[in-house]
């Protein structure tokens, strides 16, 4: 096992997590924001003296790494890579839609065998940014920006019970009448929910070129027109 550093800065929650051995051993958030720039940088100072005086040898940097804001990314990567850079270690990268459902897997919100969770991210109007999982984290459906409607999801929504949440899923909750659809609330992206990905990816040696590595921004996706069905 290893020391990983987890910064999330894709939403307006800045946060930053230290695990050691799998398990969180410093965790700071910050909901008020957006304000990464003022915060981000103070806690990644308090990470790393936590770090230092407890001795702990840092072997990693995982950021997440979008869809998200772009200016939030693009705060939280020149962070993470700058870390990297300063103390020579791996970094790796999370997806921000598969970090969102860390917390719906681990607090089992989800009991179906057959569900699908879907991890939203609020775009503008009813666009979203969306992908689809079974309960093993196996994609089903690639990110794409969607733009909802009664039919966007029904061809799974017809077959398996499917679970919305992430910022982007209240808003579509009226829309998205169908018997088999659940909505989840309060399903943030955090650094400390980082941890299982992370080290899953350390554990895969899955890192990252810290010279070219750039996040997925919101604004690399184009949004599709809801499917009509005959």
């Amino acid at each position: 096992m290893s020391c990983i550093l987890n910064i999330d800065t894709s939403t307006n929650v800045c946060s930053v997590a230290v695990s050691q051995d799998g398990a969180c051993i410093f965790d700071k958030e910050d909901h008020s924001g957006p304000n990464h720039a003022e915060r981000l940088g103070t806690f990644v100072d308090e990470a790393l003296s936590f770090i230092d005086n407890h001795a702990i040898p840092l072997d990693a940097v995982a950021v997440s790494c979008g869809p998200g804001s772009y200016t939030g990314l693009r705060i939280g990567v020149s962070m993470a890579k700058g870390i990297c850079y300063g103390r020579d270690v791996k970094l790796l990268a999370v997806p921000t839609l598969e970090l969102l459902c860390v917390p719906v897997l681990l607090r089992e919100m989800v009991t179906d065998d057959d569900a699908l969770l879907c991890p939203m991210l609020d775009a503008r109007r009813m666009e979203v940014y969306a992908q689809l999982f079974t309960r093993s984290l196996r994609e089903v459906r690639p990110i794409q920006a969607d733009v909802v409607d009664a039919d966007t999801y029904r061809e799974y929504l017809d077959k398996h019970p499917v679970y919305f949440f992430g910022n982007g899923a209240m808003k579509c909750k009226e829309v998205i009448d169908h018997p088999n659809a659940h909505f989840i609330e309060g399903i943030e992206a955090l650094a400390k929910n980082m941890l299982p990905l992370a080290e899953r990816r350390m554990a895969r040696e899955e890192f990252e070129d810290v010279a070219y590595f750039v996040p997925f921004y919101l604004k690399d996706f184009v949004a599709k027109q809801p499917r009509k069905l005959l």
